[in-house]
């Protein structure tokens, strides 16, 4: 057991500083001692327990008690090596660095386009920013996101705040030393390191600030650009154009203006279009057309910027003087020949002797009041005579300063100074008597200290103007790679100038860092695809990006044939399948017994069976299931096998199975049943009656049952052959549904339909031909019409003067029996008071009176037997003449 934990299988991490490759179930440090005690003890056996076996050794105890925790591990070990599959690569931090750069360049974008080139050198800046190229040129340490930064504005490069301020200090310091007169802080001044460019004294930064100034001590964030405050820039662009950056936050400088602006073309003969703020200068590509300096020629170039280049063209062009004439380019008009002008002054007696010029020549040089050579005596003599000396001392002061010519008056330049004089040297240690016109130095050497603060000056009679040192300054730079070449200067050295290209594993993609800063810079993310060759079967690997250590197992289908079928391997590639492998078989027979060690070893994995879908047809051949290609063989679906049988109406209800001596792939075979049912075929529509013949191939006899059915108008119940009506067609079974007697339904006018037992709607009130009573409005004539008359409204009966008179007495006889029941109720209401007023007056015991009311019968109480008899007779004889006529 304690040999899985001491496995040396050289896995390492994938990540920096957080320990991602090594497996997750192999202890490090202190836990792997732990773990080795808990295994030492496990190696002892478990303690023994009185009711075990005596024959069970100790080996077997251990190897029993040890098991589970071996499967344990086996299992974390197969689920680290799945886990390595994945990208050797990985970076420390796991933040999306291009959804950060697209957002800090988006409205940039928006304004540009996606295919704008300069923003190049801004991506590498933010590049290097994340990749740690971007570091320190004072302290060459690496910046990091939680530093606190400086920013030059000239040149754009970033140092530590604390290294600015300390280089600013002591840059003061030096010139303060180095002044002879003291320097006031407003008036002191400090270089950048990398650029030079120089800042005043109170400009040395003091706070932290992000890279456009806009907040003070930005906090690192995870999901912005370092040292950044997240805001627009909204720097003034440079050159100046009134507009602003668009980018976010960001180190470098501001890329080119993107606004749009309308500007004409460099000649001006196009009008103004709109243009990029930043390539607002453009050709039209037509002839510039100026006025060349020639002022003959016009400029032919295509549209340009700037001045027109010279006239290419020659022409004939005269000297100043105008003597000679030579083809000359029209850009150089005036030209100078070699010959003297020899042009006549005014006194026709000399000549110009001044070589070819323009203009006049001027009044001639001999002429007016001229001196003798010393400038004593003035004489005003024609131009024909020469100025004859004056004979005097020439006492012109000499080239010492000091003294004059003691000669007489004379032609020329004075001779040197020959008196004897003491002169003191540069330095002014010696003195010595020597010619005025020699100089004196001395042999002694300069002790003085010379402006780089390191040499003497050691200059022989040095007249304190020590100067620069000639020595080369060869201290170690910053980067500790090279020594300043620059010649031996005061203060700190200048930056490396040298740089270093950082490449990642394909050569491919670099970044260029300063000199020295290439040991704490991590190589830079490489987009372009790795190109390591495949250790497997495939031509080339899964494509990922360019890496270090080693590849991710290939992901790519194993395609390799399959034996035993003609289909491909589908899995996952298995050629090359990283192993762990134990060194020996054999089984330790003690604990004392040394541990076979584990490796790991790439193995060539034969391929699984083929589990490749392949259709396969049932024994009945009802249903095609896929099933996995090595697993293919005959099956039984279970479905009822479905063949045919002999009687052609029924199907084999066995389940699923082999079919052998059928005559088609529709028909039973010998294997199938053999129909046992009565004849289920479908019946003739109308015919609920069962076939009388056993299940049995071809067409049902016909059938010989009665069927009842009512007549049309449901008066009587007809008995028809079962087969007649099913073999009837419509119109001909309602032929059999009629009884051939009146129809009995009643129509809208109450009277029987005119018509015989038929189907469909009966006839109308308008064609019914009855005879009705119609009797005039006092009810006393009657008469009969035909029944659509008096429907129609044709057939009308009006009241006759014995009808009036029969009116008028029936109103009389209305009338008083109107008056008898006023009188009645007067009578009643007398009544009901005298029996109040007796109820009120006491109870008084008197003899009970009998009235006897008289009440006449009415016309239907005295006559209604009579009526009762006369309505019966018409009802019969209305009844005989309908059965006459419709009969």
């Amino acid at each position: 057991m304690s040999s899985a934990w001491n496995l040396n299988l050289n896995t390492k991490g994938t990540g920096r500083g957080r320990g991602r490759g090594r497996p997750p179930d192999i202890p490090t440090g202190t836990q792997q001692t732990t773990f080795s005690k808990v295994l030492a003890r496990e190696s002892q056996g478990p303690p023994a327990v009185g009711n075990a076996p005596s024959g069970e050794s100790a080996a077997e105890r251990f190897s029993k008690a040890s098991s589970p925790i071996q499967r344990s591990l086996q299992n974390h070990l197969d689920r680290q090596i799945s886990m390595d599959d994945s990208s050797s690569e990985e970076d420390e931090d796991s933040i999306d660095d291009d959804a950060i750069k697209h957002e800090m360049y988006k409205d940039y974008l928006l304004k540009m386009g996606q295919g704008d080139g300069n923003l190049g050198q801004k991506q590498q800046n933010v590049q290097e920013t994340w990749s740690g190229g971007n570091s320190c040129a004072i302290c060459i340490g690496k910046i990091r996101r939680e530093d606190a930064v400086w920013s030059c504005r000239e040149c754009c490069t970033t140092l530590h705040l604390h290294c600015v301020q300390n280089w600013a200090k002591q840059a003061v310091m030096l010139k303060d030393y180095q002044s002879e007169e003291q320097i006031s802080k407003a008036a002191a001044t400090w270089p950048c390191p990398n650029c030079r460019f120089e800042y005043k004294g109170h400009e040395t930064p003091s706070r932290y600030t992000c890279f456009c100034g806009k907040k003070t001590d930005p906090p690192p964030h995870p999901w912005l650009a370092p040292h950044s405050c997240g805001d627009r820039c909204d720097k003034r662009l440079k050159p100046e154009c009134g507009h602003v950056c668009l980018l976010l936050c960001h180190p470098g400088p501001c890329p080119p203006c993107p606004q749009m602006v309308r500007s004409p073309c460099h000649c001006g003969s196009q009008a103004a279009q709109p243009r990029r703020c930043c390539s607002r200068d453009w050709s039209c590509g037509s002839t510039c057309n100026h006025t060349l300096a020639c002022n003959q020629h016009t400029c032919s170039l295509p549209c340009h910027a700037g001045e027109c280049s010279r006239c290419p063209r020659t022409s004939k062009q005269p000297c100043r003087c105008g003597r000679s004439t030579q083809v000359r380019p029209c850009a150089t008009p005036h030209w100078t020949c070699t010959e003297p002008c020899q042009k006549p002054f005014s006194c026709d007696q000399h000549q110009c002797e001044q070589v070819c010029h323009d203009g006049s020549c001027g009044e001639c040089p001999r002429s007016g009041q001229r001196t003798c050579p010393c400038g004593k005596t003035e004489f005003d003599l024609p131009c024909t005579e020469d100025v004859p000396k004056c004979g005097d001392t020439c006492e012109k002061l000499l080239q010492c300063g000091a003294h004059k010519c003691t000669r007489a008056c004379h032609n020329g330049p004075c001779e040197k100074c020959l008196q004897m004089s003491t002169k003191r040297c540069r330095c002014g240690l010696r003195e010595k008597s020597l010619p005025c016109s020699k100089e004196y130095s001395c042999d002694t050497r300069c002790i003085k200290i010379r402006p780089c603060t390191r040499h003497p000056c050691k200059k022989r009679c040095c007249d304190g103007n020590c100067p620069p040192c000639e020595q080369t300054c060869g201290k170690r730079l910053t980067c500790k790679n090279h020594k300043c070449p620059l010649p031996c200067h005061p203060g700190p050295c200048y930056l490396c100038p040298k740089t270093v290209d950082i490449f990642c594993f394909c050569k491919r993609t670099k970044i260029t860092v300063p000199c020295g800063v290439e040991k704490v810079t991590r190589p830079p993310k490489c987009k372009e695809l790795c190109r390591v060759p495949p250790d497997c079967h495939h031509p080339e690997r899964n494509p990922h990006r360019c890496h270090f250590k080693g590849c991710p197992a290939c992901r790519q289908t194993c395609n390799k044939p399959l034996s035993g079928c003609s289909h491909i391997c589908p899995v996952r590639c298995h050629s090359a399948v990283l192993t762990r492998k134990m060194e020996g078989k054999k089984v330790r027979a003690g604990p004392e017994e040394p541990v076979a060690k584990a490796y790991l070893e790439v193995v060539d994995k034969p391929c699984p069976p083929c589990a490749e879908p392949v259709p396969v047809e049932c024994l009945g051949k009802h249903k095609i299931w896929k099933f996995q290609c090595s697993r293919a063989r005959p099956f039984s679906c279970e479905a009822p096998c479905g063949r045919s049988l002999s009687c052609g109406n029924h199907v084999c209800q066995k389940a699923c199975h082999k079919v052998t001596n059928a005559n088609s792939e529709q028909q039973a075979g010998r294997e199938c049943n053999r129909c046992e049912e009565p004849c289920s075929k479908s019946r003739p529509e109308g015919c609920s009656h069962q076939c009388s013949l056993p299940c049995h191939p071809g067409d049902c006899p016909p059938c010989n049952r009665n069927l009842k059915m009512p007549c049309h108008c449901k008066n009587l119940n007809l008995i028809i052959e079962c087969s007649k009506w099913t073999s009837t067609s419509l119109e001909g079974r309602s032929g059999l549904s009629t009884c051939l007697g009146p129809c009995r339904q009643t129509i809208g006018c109450g009277h029987l339909c005119s018509k015989p037992c038929h189907q469909g709607k009966c006839s109308t009130v308008k064609a019914c031909k009855q005879k009705k009573n119609l009797m005039c409005p006092c009810r006393r004539k009657k008469k009969n019409f035909s029944c659509c008359d008096v429907t129609s409204g044709k057939a009308e009966l009006t009241c006759d003067d014995l009808c009036e008179k029969t009116k008028e007495e029936k109103r009389e006889k209305e009338r008083e029996a109107e008056r008898l029941a006023a009188e009645e109720e007067e009578k009643q209401k007398q009544r009901d008071q005298e029996e109040y007023e007796r109820l009120t007056r006491g109870k008084k015991h008197k003899n009970r009176k009998t009235r006897e009311i008289k009440r006449e019968k009415t016309f239907l109480e005295r006559h209604w037997r009579n009526m009762a008899i006369v309505t019966g007779v018409l009802a019969t004889v209305l009844g005989l003449i309908s059965i006459a006529l419709y009969g």
